[in-house]
């Protein structure tokens, strides 16, 4: 991988299974979150961990994932075939390459993990009065990976086109990546077939959520970063450029550190968050020039910019497993550490 550097920026070169929505005063599903209070352990054994040979139906009907399990998969309206193996988990992301199901099972076991530890994975942003005022807000909803208490968290919009929403591959292995480095991480389950506008004010509403809960959730609100993947890049770059309350939410402070993988997102404002970029140069969908132009007046503007450029890799790569792109994660979240401040 060739590098330079210059003015602070660094190049390098199913059945159908409808949503079930848990109502005020009924029980709590294991593994969610409703408002402020955590959901208590399930009781009886263990759920089973899940694998590349699981059905869809397997990982519908999970007890882990009961009451949010829709959540999880790519289609806001779409039916699935209960039949079909993980190990074809990327028949359901068509604008996604590289998709390795041993690291969507994995993510998706560590889910399973927590929710069997007693800790709540799932996060209802939008309450019932919103939920009933807008049906659509059923569509949406945070994941939770929990890293130290009280640490910065990162909240991940994956991408897809705004037709679908690619957690299984641009958002849970990401946030298993940044927990290991000990931040806390959400997923964004935001409502597809909207439009830009509609999913970026879920977003929003979500780092609001987090910032009025972050006691109950554990998590500090200070330095937080957002971490994007082709339409979600759009997506948090819109927030790092003109802040929260531009799309609905609470007057917040920006975010520390805006993370876009592979889109072709020009605007920007006066006073970017500093940014870290990763495109492929064969993606035929969102191809890197547009992005090197942004980079470039960011650069010029005196924003830090780290910015990495992998050959031989198309779009949609996710965590780049068995790709030169592989450990860019950890690499963002190393960026995003560097502006943390130490408390």
């Amino acid at each position: 991988m060739n590098a330079l550097k210059f003015s602070g920026l660094s190049l390098l070169l199913v059945s159908t299974l409808s949503l079930s929505d848990a109502v005020q005063n009924e029980p709590l599903p294991s593994g969610r979150v409703a408002g402020n209070v955590a959901a208590p352990r399930a009781s009886g054994p263990q759920s089973t961990p899940l694998s590349t040979v699981s059905r869809l139906s397997d990982l519908l009907n999970h007890p882990a994932f009961a009451g949010f399990s829709r959540l999880l998969l790519p289609w806001d309206d779409r039916s699935y075939d209960g039949e079909m193996r993980l190990s074809n988990i990327s028949s359901l992301l068509p604008y996604h390459s590289h998709v390795a199901p041993d690291v969507v099972v994995g993510a998706l076991n560590r889910m399973i993990d927590d929710a069997n530890n007693g800790k709540g994975i799932f996060v209802d942003f939008y309450n019932q009065a919103q939920k009933r005022a807008d049906p659509s807000k059923q569509h949406a909803g945070l994941f939770f990976f929990r890293g130290k208490p009280g640490a910065p968290f990162a909240i991940i919009a994956p991408g897809g086109g705004f037709s679908y929403v690619g957690s299984v591959h641009e958002g849970f292995p990401y946030a298993v990546e940044i927990n290991q480095q000990g931040y806390n991480a959400f997923v964004l389950k935001y409502r597809a077939g909207r439009g830009g506008g509609v999913a970026t004010q879920d977003l929003a509403a979500a780092i609001s959520y987090i910032f009025d809960h972050a006691e109950t959730l554990g998590v500090g609100t200070q330095d937080y970063s957002v971490w994007g993947s082709s339409a979600g890049a759009r997506m948090v770059a819109a927030i790092g450029s003109h802040g929260v309350a531009a799309f609905g939410g609470k007057n917040l402070p920006k975010p520390a550190v805006v993370v876009m993988a592979y889109t072709g997102h020009s605007d920007y404002s006066p006073d970017e968050p500093p940014t870290f970029v990763v495109v492929g140069d064969h993606d035929g969908i969102a191809p890197p020039a547009v992005m090197e132009r942004r980079i470039a007046a960011l650069t010029r503007a005196g924003t830090p910019v780290e910015y990495h450029r992998y050959p031989n890799v198309g779009h949609g790569f996710g965590p780049g497993t068995g790709t030169r792109a592989e450990g860019w994660v950890t690499d963002a979240t190393r960026f995003w550490a560097r502006f943390v401040v130490k408390r």
